[in-house]
């Protein structure tokens, strides 16, 4: 099989792992060097001088010891296998980069051998790329669950990001489809890599000489509809990795139904992309706008809402904190106000100390005032807050105004009063 050959069938087998974005270090180049990583981004995205910044996203193989029940590469299936070797990779990253298709490259692999055998193998592509080659380019390396602790550290002196895979949001449902893979196999390494960051972070204060250890720090996927678990579990788990592991970002994966023979899975159509985008949203609120897990979901709604973003079906939740002055309330309470960001919650904090601000103000400073205009007051606000409708109607008006549907008439006669 020729390297081509390989490349489809290992860059296709690659297209499940979600969890790469923008590589947010900074990698300058050095003299008699090639590349660096800004942190501009590296998928799709783009540097300060306009280059385009692509992404070599492939597995180093697809031949696999586990058979996990929801991958595509389970020993068990009868798919088209393929294997790189280092210099392969390596040359075919250099070479990329040279004709200017990428800057960088994610690699992860299927289980060979074992896992600190698969852990050599792609330490080895990073340590060649950046000591033969000096290439300053971003690297993304996968942290196999179950490689040792010595492993795990240099790995993280050669790539930008290091990411362990958790894929099942809870370890019952992950021992029934995943039965070669356990926890603790997973948060080691998570652990050792946050207390490698930590301590590099720490020496480097003293002396830059120091070399960087996984300066885009680290990440996880989950996979969603794979399992039963809520919602709930699904965040307050993403929550405790963001508090205790300090990851950068926990990216949220509909399930594709790729096996549909294994009667451990659901039976679906399509991945549950609404409800993945939902977990985006709600990821969001947890790092940028100061929710916690039991804000956006709780014991009595362990589902977040299809039809609402969850800040708008929290504030229809709690509709006795509505509506909000925006001439009066703290930082935090503006952050809950729908159609108000960060940007513009910073902004008004700090425009209101010169002036009471009013819709046209706050329209300026980018509020979307058709969702806004029900949950805040200020000066001369005529409209009806959501303490006038009753929560049907007010579920109602919103959902019309976000399909563009228009406003139904009994919401237009109520309106109107």
């Amino acid at each position: 099989m020729d390297t081509l050959q390989k490349l489809e069938i290992l860059s296709d087998a690659a297209k499940y792992d979600v969890s790469c974005s923008s590589s947010g270090s900074s990698r300058p180049n050095t003299q008699g060097g090639i590349g660096n990583a800004a942190k501009a981004g590296i998928c799709h995205s783009f540097t300060e001088d306009g280059r385009c910044i692509s992404l070599l996203k492939i597995l180093f193989t697809n031949y696999c010891i586990y058979d996990c029940a929801y991958c595509v590469n389970r020993r068990s299936n009868d798919v088209p296998r393929a294997g790189f070797t280092v210099k392969e990779v390596v040359d075919m990253t250099i070479n990329f980069y040279r004709r200017n298709y990428i800057e960088g490259l994610f690699l992860s692999s299927g289980i060979v051998k074992n896992a600190d055998h698969t852990m050599e193998q792609l330490i080895n592509i990073a340590k060649h790329l950046r000591i033969s080659h000096k290439f300053n380019g971003y690297i993304h390396l996968k942290a196999i669950p179950g490689a040792s602790k010595e492993l795990i550290r240099e790995a993280g002196l050669y790539a930008d990001r290091l990411s362990v895979n958790i894929e099942i949001p809870t370890e019952a449902n992950l021992k029934m489809l995943a039965p070669d893979k356990n926890y603790s196999s997973v948060i080691a390494p998570m652990r050792w890599i946050k207390n490698g960051i930590d301590e590099y972070q720490e020496e480097r204060r003293k002396s830059h000489r120091i070399p960087l250890f996984t300066p885009a720090g680290q990440s996880t996927q989950l996979i969603i509809g794979a399992t039963p678990d809520s919602d709930r579990q699904i965040l307050s788990l993403a929550s405790s990795l963001y508090r205790h592991s300090d990851l950068k970002r926990v990216y949220y994966s509909g399930y594709n139904p790729v096996n549909l023979k294994d009667n451990r899975l659901p039976v679906l159509e399509k991945p549950p992309l609404k409800r993945e985008n939902r977990l985006y949203q709600s990821d969001w609120l947890l790092r940028f706008y100061e929710f916690t897990v039991d804000e956006i979901v709780n014991e009595t709604h362990p589902y977040l809402d299809q039809e609402l973003d969850p800040k708008l079906s929290y504030a229809l939740r709690n509709p006795h904190l509505f509506p909000i002055d925006v001439n009066k309330a703290d930082y935090h309470l503006l952050l809950r106000i729908p159609g108000v960001g960060v940007k513009s919650a910073k902004m008004i904090v700090m425009a209101r100390q010169h002036r009471n601000l009013n819709s046209d103000n706050l329209t300026k400073m980018g509020v979307t005032m058709k969702r806004a205009r029900y949950f805040l007051t200020c000066n001369e606000l005529p409209s009806p807050s959501v303490q006038d409708f009753k929560p049907e109607f007010m579920r109602m008006l919103l959902t019309a105004n976000i399909r563009k549907k228009g406003i139904p008439d009994a919401l237009q006669m109520k309106l109107s009063l």
